[in-house]
């Protein structure tokens, strides 16, 4: 199996030097950019298949260049690296579109095992699955492509969101609780932290399917379990 193509973008050039090689050792093959726009031109032209995106860096804040990435149509998935445990950071860099954060100091091998986990989800399943589509309401999702369409018109999801909604509608009806989407979406144990990314990503993904997000009537709250798809 080839190298996995990753994007590091980290202002550190001892941490990312570390880092570098802790990753290349586990199978991936690193580019590392210090700046965000370098790493924003990096992405645009070389489409890794992996980001890692430091909070902090010379030329503005991790969360703007997240963001811009999403615009720019990125679909593959970013980890963002926060010095802080400040829930704040984290929820806001899953609202900018990204779909994992690790808190500094890190363990390397927590880091490369969500890495890895992000990367199955994204490709590696969604690759094997047989010709399904599966229908929700006025939306298909169509799971050898891993699109999700309304209509004619694609709704562009990030490969967590899609994964995510196929999950949902693959158990439409049930209630499904935060550990058990975790473990079928990002592939890890709960903890207090994580189940509060699902809850940051259903926002997101209900502001991209919902008529009216504000009033979600597709993907529902179970109070004190998890989330449910209507079957209405």
């Amino acid at each position: 199996m080839s190298d996995i193509p990753l994007l590091l973008i980290e202002d550190d050039a001892a941490v990312a030097r570390s880092l570098r090689e802790g990753l290349i050792d586990a199978g991936f093959a690193v580019t590392w950019k210090n700046t965000g726009a370098d790493g924003l031109q990096h992405a645009q032209a070389h489409q890794p298949q992996l980001i890692i995106l430091d909070v902090r860096l010379p030329d503005g804040l991790g969360f703007d260049f997240c963001r811009r990435l999403r615009e720019l149509g990125a679909r593959q998935p970013i980890l963002m690296l926060t010095a802080r445990r400040d829930e704040t950071d984290k929820v806001l860099g899953l609202e900018m579109g990204a779909d994992d954060y690790v808190t500094k100091p890190y363990s390397l091998r927590e880091l490369i095992s969500r890495l890895r986990a992000l990367h199955r989800r994204a490709y590696g399943d969604l690759s094997s699955v047989d010709a399904d589509v599966i229908y929700v309401r006025d939306m298909i999702i169509d799971r050898t492509r891993a699109q999700v369409r309304r209509g004619d018109q694609p709704i562009s999801l990030t490969p967590i969101e899609f994964r995510l909604f196929n999950y949902l509608a693959q158990h439409p009806g049930q209630a499904l609780t935060r550990a058990q989407i975790l473990d079928a979406v990002w592939g890890y144990a709960a903890d207090v932290d994580s189940e509060r990314a699902v809850n940051v990503h259903i926002r997101r993904l209900r502001e991209k399917v919902e008529i009216d997000p504000s009033h979600p009537s597709l993907i529902l709250t179970v109070p004190g379990i998890g989330y449910r798809l209507s079957k209405d």
